[in-house]
């Protein structure tokens, strides 16, 4: 009987688990940003959106000045990644945003 109610309790627990990722929203933001041009200049920059709550992932083309960030649950807005981008040297051009 206990074996069998410590199965219960885990199975319920794992559904909850994936019922909630479920529920929870991917962001994917495309942003264009001005004067990206080394691997040193990507790192400052990478440093500063780790800091942000939800960012998961975190890609850098430096020839076409694209920045992609994945969140997770959570919404980057523009005054929040221009302040984010003036702070680390560059220019904040704007985004697109891709929800999953």
């Amino acid at each position: 009987m206990k074996n069998s109610l410590t199965k219960s309790i885990v199975a319920g627990l794992f559904a909850l688990l994936i019922a909630q990722s479920a529920w929870a929203v991917t962001t994917i933001y495309t942003i264009r940003v001005d004067g990206l041009a080394c691997p040193y200049c990507a790192y400052g920059i990478e440093k500063k959106l780790n800091e942000l709550e939800g960012v998961k992932f975190i890609d850098m083309n430096l020839e076409t000045g694209i920045v992609t960030v994945n969140t997770f649950d959570v919404q980057l807005n523009d005054a929040q990644l221009k302040q984010l981008f003036q702070d680390t040297g560059f220019t904040y051009r704007g985004k697109t945003e891709t929800t999953k």
